[in-house]
């Protein structure tokens, strides 16, 4: 029998037989310049900005505020787990290596599954919407069908190898870049020609109810960090790439986000922006100095070349969208796919294409669990695109954040039980910084995904102003159970399913110990010298 390879680059510790037999299909087509787009691409979500600027001009304040509270030490973070283990799989092997396969296997599961209910869902939602508004109705089964064509055209793109496949981010980066860039430069024009609409500086005051309402979008906004880690080793240099990434790519979403929010805040008056359509309303009112008019009601007409660019804007807006889901995907489908591999899941499913280098049929199971629920979803709400919305962000937001509550703190346990392992980037202040990373970048996400469930969470204790009630999305106002339950049940869904993957890849994982042991063998190795690491368990 052939001795497994040895262990990646980095002297990280290695995974099981099982994912060693995959290795050998991936291709080191990454470079920093990809990387660099990769991280554009999945940090500049083009679903949010109609959220954040719907909450007024604190929306901006507490953006600020979550940069340095959230968004810095979440980038710290990541660049010394990234760099300092460079596997494929990412915060899967970050968190298998810290907390052992069960927990990694099912944290894995909630990270993987949340991408299909994003893509099947908010995306989807926000793509048929900008057609409807530029192009044409989609009436009855018309909505379903160009649905069905919005997913798989994404999973068309995630099936490709990383040579092809990474055009897809850096497509999507620059179709951000030249849409809010064109966006910026409509808004002084419009500004110049119509006046905006003042924010009094007290609007900018941050209050407790802004913040509940705000910090799950703020804090998605913010996250993606960790997926160029889901493919270490298609990279050439992830030791080097990982963190000059994150830093550049962190200060380029920070300008994309905050001018185009400014913008609408500008544009728009605070009462006729709207969760769902803000950007595009945006863009639709802006668009009217090249062409169109704004009536008494503010209902806008576009014509002449203002109908063209809208056309053009509204193209971008659904690649933006679609590439934001499919690069998402290529990083929680690979980590998926590593995790089944390693025995926390059916095999079959860890099987990476000989011809793309790629999990085909990770890949291929997301689109059909993103197709299931963009039907069920649109008769459950009997086509409210704004309350299928909104129940559809806040449980994507809501299960990859649980999962991040489990995997940020594999920093503090792996600088224990790995001391020795390089660390081309190590977070600065020594054990002291990375406790401080680590409780703000967790303490925040777990406190997301407790005002995702119970939405005004605190409002009205202490003395502080509002309802708790009044914090529910607005197209479930009052309606308090039946959103909790479009959150809760999922969720034990799948957290059943994780649990049900972790017995399904028992099979992988006697198999996997048999190769271990032979190997062990022929090198003559005692068989219990293996016993203790903790990625042969």
């Amino acid at each position: 029998m052939t001795p497994p390879p040895s262990p990646p680059e980095g002297n990280a510790p290695d995974l099981s037989a099982g994912w060693r037999e995959q290795r050998s299909r991936l291709r080191k087509d990454l470079r920093r310049l990809d990387v660099f787009f990769f991280l554009v691409c999945t940090l500049v979500g083009l679903d949010t900005i109609g959220s954040v600027a719907a909450a007024g001009p604190q929306g901006l304040t507490w953006m600020a505020v979550l940069a340095v509270v959230f968004f810095l030490p979440y980038g710290l973070l990541v660049a010394e787990l990234g760099s300092s283990f460079p596997v494929q799989g990412g915060p899967y092997v970050w968190t298998r290596l810290a907390f052992g396969r069960l927990t990694a296997g099912v944290n894995q599961v909630l990270y993987w599954l949340s991408n299909p209910v994003w893509l099947g869902g908010s995306l989807c939602i926000i793509a048929l919407t900008t057609w409807e508004q530029f192009f044409t109705p989609l009436p009855g089964v018309w909505k379903y069908l160009a649905g069905l064509v919005f997913i798989w055209a994404g999973a068309l793109a995630v099936v490709q190898s990383v040579r092809i496949g990474k055009w897809v981010p850096i497509a999507g980066a620059v179709a951000r870049i030249v849409l809010l860039g064109f966006f910026l430069v409509s808004v002084i024009l419009y500004a110049v020609r119509h006046g905006v609409h003042p924010l009094p500086p007290a609007e900018f005051a941050p209050t407790y109810v802004g913040f509940v309402a705000l910090v799950p979008v703020l804090i998605f906004n913010y996250v993606g960090f960790e997926l160029p880690s889901t493919a270490a080793e298609e990279m050439t240099n992830p030791k080097r790439d990982i963190p000059l990434s994150i830093l550049r790519s962190g200060m380029a979403s920070l300008v994309l986000y905050g001018g185009p929010i400014l913008g609408i805040l500008f544009v728009l008056p605070s009462d006729r922006i709207g969760s769902l359509g803000g950007f595009i309303d945006a863009c639709k009112a802006v668009f009217t100095v090249y062409g169109g008019h704004i009536s008494d009601d503010g209902a806008v007409t576009l014509t002449g070349f203002g109908s063209v660019l809208g056309s053009i804007a509204a193209a971008g807006m659904i690649v933006g969208v679609l590439t934001s889901g499919v690069t998402w995907a290529m990083g929680a489908h690979r980590a998926q796919a590593v995790a089944c591999a390693d025995g926390a899941g059916p095999a079959w499913l860890g099987r990476f294409s000989e011809r793309h280098g790629t999990p085909v049929r990770v890949n291929l199971l997301s689109a059909v669990l993103a197709s299931v629920l963009l039907i069920v979803a649109l008769n459950l709400t009997d086509g409210d695109g704004e309350k299928y919305f909104a129940a559809g962000l806040g449980l994507t937001i809501s299960t990859t954040f649980i999962s991040y509550v489990i995997t940020f703190p594999s920093l503090l346990v792996l600088r224990r039980k790995y001391p020795d392992t390089p660390r081309p980037y190590r977070v600065p202040g020594g054990r002291a910084g990375v406790w401080v990373v680590t409780v703000l970048a967790t303490g925040m996400v777990a406190f997301t995904v407790v005002v995702l469930i119970w939405p005004g969470f605190g409002v009205g204790w202490f003395g502080t102003e509002g309802s708790s009630a009044a914090s529910l999305p607005e197209s479930f106002a009052g309606q308090r159970l039946q959103y909790t339950l479009s959150q809760v049940l999922p969720l034990l869904l799948f957290l059943g399913v994780g649990l049900l993957f972790a017995v399904l890849g028992a099979p992988a994982r006697r198999r996997s110990r048999a190769i271990e042991a032979a190997a062990r063998a022929e090198r003559g190795e005692d068989a219990g010298e293996q016993a203790a690491s903790p990625v042969e368990q």
